[in-house]
C-alpha cells in the first residue's frame, strides 16, 4: 500500500491548477512511471536513495537537492527498493500565473524552467533550501485549506487564492535568484555504469522514431546485449524498450497538440509505431483515451487559454 505523510492537495484556480505534495513517501505507481506533463515542477528531494532520469542524464539525489522541471522532458525517478524515499513536489501551470507577473514587472520569472534544462540545484539543506522547503510545506497547507472551504462551503475563497499566488511569487522569486549561482548546479561525478546508462539514452532520444531492439542498441554503442539490457535496468529502473517506447509516447503526445493537420497515420509513422492499430491501442493503454480525443480535448483547452489571454 502506498504510504504519504499528507495526501495530494490539488485545488482548480482560476481555471488554470496548481497541485502540492509536502513530504510524501510511498511508491506511488503514477509518478514513478516514465512520465510527462505540461505543468512546470519543482521537486525537492528529503531522504532515501534515489536516482533521477531526465531524458537521457541521470543523477544520484542527495538530500536538500532541488529539480526544476520544465514538465514536457521525460523524467522519472527511481527510488532503491527498501528505502525511506521522501520528496517533496509542486506543480504548476505557467499560464496560471503569467499575466500577474507581467504586472508586477517580473515577466522572465520562469526563465530557470524555460532555460536551464530540467536543471539541479544542490542545496545540502543550506539557507535557500531551507527556504524552498518551508514555502513548499506553506503552498501545500493553503490549497488544503482551500479544498476544505470549498467542500464545506461550495465557494471559492479569493483571500486565500490570492495568497496561493503570492507565496508560489515569494517562492519562485527565491529559486530565480537560487538559479543565477552557478555553483548551485551539480556537477558530480558519474560511475561507469551510469555513463553506460546515459550514453544508452542519448542514443535512443537520437534514433526512437527508427526500428530499434535491445541487439541494435547494444551493437551501436559497442556494448554485450546481456550488459546493456541489466544496466540500463539497474541505473533507470525500466527496460530499454520501455524507455524506447516512452520517448515516441512523449512525442506523439507534441505531434497531436501542435500539429493538428497531421493524420494520425502520420503521427504512427515518424515516431516509429509499427502500425496505426498498434499505435492507437499502446496509446489508449498509457493515457487512458484515443489519440484523436486526446488531440481534441488539448485543441479545446488551447481555445479556451487564448481566449482567456484576450479578455
Amino acid at each position: 500500500m502506498d504510504e504519504w505523510n499528507t495526501s495530494p492537495n490539488q485545488k482548480k484556480i482560476m481555471d488554470e491548477w496548481i497541485n502540492a505534495f509536502y513530504r510524501a513517501q510511498g511508491m506511488e505507481s503514477n509518478i514513478f512511471n516514465f512520465h510527462s506533463h505540461q505543468e512546470y515542477e519543482i521537486y525537492f528531494f528529503h531522504s532515501g536513495d534515489c536516482k533521477y532520469l531526465i531524458n537521457n542524464r541521470i543523477y544520484e539525489l542527495q538530500p536538500g537537492d532541488i529539480i526544476l522541471l520544465d514538465g514536457m522532458t521525460l523524467h522519472k525517478p527511481n527510488p532503491r527498493t527498501g528505502s525511506t524515499y521522501t520528496r517533496s513536489m509542486l506543480h504548476f501551470s505557467p499560464t496560471w500565473l503569467q499575466e500577474l507577473l507581467t504586472a508586477l514587472g517580473i515577466p522572465n520569472l520562469l526563465d530557470p524552467f524555460k532555460k536551464l534544462n530540467n536543471c539541479l540545484l544542490r542545496t545540502r539543506y543550506d539557507e535557500a533550501g531551507q527556504f524552498v522547503d518551508g514555502r513548499i510545506k506553506e503552498i501545500a497547507a493553503s490549497l488544503e485549506q482551500i479544498n476544505k472551504e470549498m467542500q464545506r462551503t461550495g465557494k471559492k475563497n479569493e483571500l486565500l487564492e490570492a495568497e496561493v499566488k503570492l507565496e508560489l511569487v515569494q517562492l519562485l522569486i527565491g529559486i530565480f535568484k537560487m538559479s543565477q549561482k552557478e555553483l548551485s548546479q551539480v556537477t558530480s561525478k558519474k560511475t561507469e555504469k551510469e555513463h553506460h546508462a546515459e550514453a544508452i539514452a542519448s542514443w535512443i532520444n537520437e534514433h526512437y522514431s527508427e526500428k530499434i531492439s535491445l541487439d541494435r542498441v547494444a551493437a551501436e554503442l559497442n556494448l554485450s546485449k546481456y550488459y546493456a539490457s541489466h544496466v540500463f535496468k539497474e541505473v533507470t529502473g525500466f527496460t530499454v524498450m520501455e524507455y524506447v517506447m516512452g520517448c515516441r509516447l512523449n512525442q506523439v503526445k507534441y505531434l497531436l497538440e501542435m500539429e493538428p493537420d497531421r493524420t494520425l497515420t502520420e503521427v504512427s509513422r515518424v515516431t516509429g509505431f509499427e502500425s496505426v492499430a498498434h499505435f492507437s491501442r499502446y496509446f489508449k493503454e498509457k493515457v487512458g483515451t484515443t489519440p484523436s480525443r486526446y488531440r481534441k480535448n488539448k485543441i479545446t483547452s488551447n481555445i479556451t487559454v487564448k481566449k482567456g489571454e484576450q479578455s
